[in-house]
């Protein structure tokens, strides 16, 4: 099992007014005699294999100068007035703002016996973490990100934490720049320490001794503009200055591709993923070895590996390579080789989407019909059962190779995300959390149907109504569609992209997961992207 990144959500009170102008233009405001601001045309033109492409407003992908901000501010107070007439959007926003002013909580997972949460009060911009000495104990605040700036432009990205228990390196953002800058903090008497990495970038800290490792490129001569080349892997000593760091891996012929380390908890592997954006290479170096060095697992960068973890003297790899619905595969950990690669868990009908290693055991998610599904399975891959989930949603896991606790949080469209706790030994599972809000499930039906595309292809699609409503055709509904990236779309609960208040006056809010996404697999994927794009709006 490796060091965890530990994200959480953000909560934007932003999202309120958008979602409210969204709805707004929903109940079918019209647009009649408004007068949008002018936007100039000048003679930019591209000549691409030798077609001329018209660019006339080219200027505007200039989002620093004066002339592209006063166009922005006209347009958006053009909108705030014509929103500010609507009688009913204060009605709106309060409904939504009510949905939105709950307290939320992500899944616990443990570190040296104590047990961490991010917890949100209602409106924060950003989670709070806390810890606990036991789940039924009093949760004391370890880090607040809300006050990492006045202004709010400071955003806490993800978590690392030592080993031993006693360090917490936190990467953040400043003014949604991808540059990162990563912090130390002294769990055992709450400081900051002076250690302070900048110009990181695509990382988190990868705890090895008293220091970790990092992703970065020099520091560049212009932040705004420098084009970044030679991603690096660097390691930190506390205590030392970043001008002392070593390279711990990089490429001397490959300016463009990244790296990213991962050490494994017991502090034995150091893997580390070489990806040109797409998929990616897979090294090992076992710390153990007489003469550590770096082995190839996998080179084939038209596929994802991603490392589960070490045990029962195997590596376990997630990967795409051979089995476009994913499947898992092992290495052998003493001797480590490509030539050592087998199959552990073979792919199946349904898409893999996450794994995880959990008391010597493991956990494996599918997507079945665009929702999760949990199954464990025993140190031979063999499964054993199914996690039950309350409907149809997303499910993630917090858990560690040698613990039987396993954390999970589970969300859908119409159930607010609440965690739970497995215990792998008994079977036995314990809700942790649920949140409080003014919003009764009970009223909604969701159902999941499905329709045929212009070719015949099978698409799901969910339906979210009041329960007893009529559906004669006659109902205003919200389609939301998405397609794309090789991104499944889960049902979620979201009072920013459900809508709610439209849905309490009689409407029907429409899901549906359109090829280009990742819900079945990568045939599912190609089917929505290049020449056969249009697969997607049909």
């Amino acid at each position: 099992m490796f060091q965890i990144n530990h994200s959480f959500p953000i909560m934007k009170t932003k999202t309120i007014l958008l979602m409210s102008s969204m709805l707004l233009t929903l109940a079918g405001a019209r647009a009649a005699g408004i007068h949008y601001p002018d936007a100039k045309r000048v003679d930019t033109v591209d000549v691409y294999f030798g077609t001329p492409v018209p660019d006339p407003y080219r200027w505007l992908e200039d989002d620093n100068s004066a002339e592209t901000a006063a166009w922005v501010a006209a347009e958006n107070k053009l909108t705030a007035d014509y929103l500010a007439k609507i009688p009913f959007r204060n009605a709106v926003r309060k409904r939504i703002t009510e949905l939105a002013d709950y307290e939320k909580r992500g899944a616990p997972f443990k570190v040296k016996g104590k047990y961490y949460h991010f917890r949100n009060d209602g409106l924060q911009n950003q989670s709070v973490l806390y810890v606990q000495d036991a789940l039924d104990a009093p949760a004391r605040v370890v880090l607040d990100p809300n006050k990492l700036s006045t202004d709010g432009t400071v955003a806490l990205q993800q978590l690392n934490f030592s080993n031993d228990g006693r360090y917490m390196a936190y990467v953040i953002t400043r003014n949604g720049s991808d540059w990162n800058e990563i912090f130390v903090m002294d769990l055992t008497t709450g400081e900051t320490l002076p250690d302070h990495i900048v110009w990181a970038k695509f990382t988190d800290a990868q705890w090895l001794g008293d220091g970790f490792f990092y992703s970065a490129y020099d520091a560049p001569e212009d932040a705004k503009s420098s084009k970044n080349e030679f991603h690096k892997v660097y390691y930190h000593r506390l205590g030392t200055p970043q001008t002392d760091d070593y390279v711990e891996y990089r490429s001397m012929t490959e300016p463009l591709m990244f790296y990213q380390a991962m050490v494994t908890e017991d502090e034995r592997y150091i893997f580390i993923l070489e990806t040109d954006g797409d998929g990616n290479a897979l090294y090992v170096k076992d710390l153990h070895d007489r003469n550590p060095h770096y082995v190839r697992l996998a080179d084939d960068m038209r596929y994802t590996n991603n490392p589960i973890g070490v045990d029962h003297g195997k590596i376990y790899v997630m990967t795409n390579q051979d089995a476009p619905q994913w499947k898992i595969v092992s290495f052998d950990a003493e001797h480590p080789s490509a030539a050592s690669r087998a199959d552990f868990v073979p792919e199946m009908q349904w898409v893999l989407s996450s794994a995880s290693l959990a008391n010597h055991r493991f956990i494996l998610t599918y997507d079945r019909d665009a929702a999760s599904h949990a199954y464990v399975y025993d140190e031979q891959g063999r499964e054993q059962y199914e996690i039950e989930l309350p409907t149809f949603g997303s499910v993630s896991f917090n858990c560690k190779k040698d613990d039987p606790e396993v954390f999970y949080s589970f969300t859908s469209f119409t159930f607010p995300t609440s965690t739970y706790v497995l215990n792998l030994r008994t079977g036995l599972t314990k809700l942790l959390f649920r949140p409080n809000l003014a919003f009764n499930p009970d009223l909604y039906v969701t159902e999941q149907v499905f329709y045929p595309s212009k070719d015949g292809a099978r698409v799901p699609m969910f339906l979210i109504y009041k329960k007893g409503l009529k559906r004669d055709g006659k109902r205003p509904v919200f389609l939301y569609g998405y397609g794309g990236f090789n991104i499944s779309m889960n049902p979620a609960f979201s009072y920013s992209r459900t809508p709610f208040a439209m849905l309490d006056m009689g409407g029907i809010c429409a899901y549906t997961n359109l090829r280009g996404g990742g819900e079945y697999g990568e045939s599912w994927h190609e089917a929505g992207t290049k020449m056969k794009k249009q697969n997607v709006f049909d």
